[in-house]
């Protein structure tokens, strides 16, 4: 069914595209969230005083939520899910919270699932839709991975939108993290140019938690947990040897938050890494340097180093990229691991070093309790931002509530770990490693 599009309303980056009038009552009974509704993006007091007494508007993103009225007929609307790019926990309970939410709150009965990403849209690849409904989604909280599975790579736009308007889906909902969210953005786009009553709403997923302008991600919170567990055995390790290193590899292909909120949470690091902090590995202030004080004062040691941490070591960079557009990172676990073996042999210290790399045990485990249930909060807001007609944006987490969030706004960058911000400093301040540099400006 075709429409004149999206209303052009735009007047602030924080705005949200709407398909049109909300015309219908909503089911939900309760609960409403009216457009007055909205989430500070700046708590800083001083800066909001200051916009106070100029009287200038405060930025601010829209609160997510049921409407009290909403914009499809869910009698007649058909909607699709799809997971898109790697395995995280959690993506089966947005899934199932997305499936209950439109039948159980809504009264929605036609609910596609597309397997294998977005290859689901390609008629090329011969995938089947998958019916979802709530005897099939029934218990896959408890698995790992997506019961939908999922693709990295991208495809045709254009072929996609062409299944959307074969099969009538007005109301698609992509779960992937930043590549997935931007062909999310030009789904939405191409249907709008088609006038195509067609709602993308997109839940970020992404274990590194480096979606801008979100606060959390789900499957963090689980990574976190897990890795603690590799450095608790990391540590076992390390003491069970003469001058025993134990060696963690964790996921952080930009952003290092796994990394340092591992080490602040198992405070049995002395070294932690990530991609915003270049460091030095020779010189007398380098890693090499410190880590022979380390052992020489306590006889043991662990590290904890982001996939993307010290690509600054590598004299070439990879010029590899993945299936979706990302550069594949040098090797910085194995590359350290070769390192600190020779720098002792060289010393004839006799020295061992256990390396862990948890990383695709963690991808596809199922979500603890506190992920699932903030699983469960963002797949149920998307389908109420969906209901209301609004398109091209994310459910996100922001001033500890969820709120509507343009995707474009989401892409523009990724979130990374402020080299000067409390979430670093503090891991410096558990670890006690120093800035690790020889030259420090």
């Amino acid at each position: 069914m075709k429409t004149h599009g999206p209303v052009k309303t735009h007047k602030k980056e924080t705005d949200i595209q709407n398909l049109g009038k909300c015309a219908r009552p909503s089911p939900i009974p309760r609960g409403y969230v009216s457009k007055t509704d909205r989430v500070v993006i700046d708590v800083d007091h001083s800066k909001l005083s200051a916009l106070v007494k100029q009287k200038k508007e405060i930025p601010s993103f829209e609160k997510a939520g049921p409407r009290k009225r909403i914009h499809f007929d869910p009698k007649t609307l058909n909607c699709a899910i799809v997971t898109c790019g790697g395995l995280c926990p959690g993506l089966n309970d947005v899934i199932r919270a997305i499936v209950l939410e439109l039948r159980h709150g809504y009264g929605v009965e036609k609910i596609m699932g597309a397997r294998h990403g977005l290859q689901g849209f390609i008629p090329k690849y011969g995938r089947d839709f998958m019916e979802l409904t709530p005897k099939s989604v029934d218990g896959i909280q408890n698995k790992g991975g997506s019961i939908l599975g999922s693709s990295r790579g991208a495809q045709n736009i254009d072929e996609i939108v062409d299944t959307l308007e074969r099969k009538n889906i007005q109301a698609l909902f992509m779960i992937g993290g930043d590549g997935s969210l931007k062909a999310a953005d030009k789904i939405g786009e191409a249907s709008e140019k088609r006038g195509l009553n067609t709602a993308v709403v997109g839940i970020p997923k992404t274990i590194d938690n480096d979606i801008n302008m979100t606060s959390r991600s789900f499957g963090f919170d689980t990574a976190v947990e897990i890795s603690t567990q590799a450095v608790k055995a990391a540590h076992n390790e390390a003491t069970g040897y003469p001058n025993g290193i134990g060696l963690v590899k964790l996921m952080g292909r930009d952003s290092g938050f796994i990394a340092a909120t591992a080490a602040i949470a198992q405070q049995d690091v002395n070294f932690v890494l990530i991609p915003e902090v270049d460091f030095d590995i020779q010189g007398p202030h380098g890693l090499l340097s410190a880590l022979s004080k380390r052992l020489e004062s306590r006889g043991h040691a662990v590290i904890v180093a982001a996939e993307g941490a010290g690509q600054n070591l590598f004299k070439t960079e990879t010029n590899r990229f993945d299936e979706s557009g990302n550069p594949r990172k040098n090797d910085i676990g194995l590359f350290l691991k070769e390192a600190i073996s020779d720098h002792f042999a060289k010393k004839k210290i006799a020295a061992t070093v256990k390396y862990i790399d948890p990383s695709y045990i963690i991808r596809s485990l199922p979500a603890n309790a506190n992920d699932s249930a903030f699983c469960g909060l963002l797949g149920r807001d998307a389908a109420h931002a969906a209901m209301s007609g609004k398109t091209r944006l994310i459910i996100g987490s922001w001033n500890d509530r969820f709120v509507h969030i343009p995707i474009q706004m989401a892409i523009k960058e990724k979130k990374q770990v402020a080299p000067m911000g409390k979430l670093w400093l503090s891991a410096m301040e558990s670890t006690g490693q120093g800035a690790l540099k020889n030259r420090i400006i």
